[in-house]
């Protein structure tokens, strides 16, 4: 039915007649494509899933891990907070 599929862009070689550089003059590329495994064509959800984890395994600034896991355990204890969890089952009994 093609409803999910994405549309998949044209590409076209053309070259400029004077044009003496390499490549092509026209060639649009984000600054840190060089960097990123996550934005390569896209393989569905799980390998979109299993490319963005892999991405954030390897990634060398520990402090963005660090940041990343303490914005989610806020946001999971004012998850918790919301729905009216009783925190207490996690402290001992006197």
């Amino acid at each position: 039915m093609g409803l999910m599929k994405l549309k998949k862009n044209r590409k076209f070689n053309y070259k400029p007649r004077y044009y003496k550089g390499e490549g092509s003059p026209y060639e649009l590329k984000h600054k840190f494509d060089d960097y990123r495994t996550a934005i390569h064509p896209a393989k569905g959800i799980k390998g979109k899933l299993n490319a963005a984890l892999d991405d954030y395994k390897h990634n060398q600034n520990d402090s963005v891990n660090k940041r990343v896991l303490i914005i989610v355990a806020v946001l999971i204890f004012l998850f918790l907070f919301i729905i009216g969890f009783d925190l207490s089952i996690f402290l001992p009994n006197n």
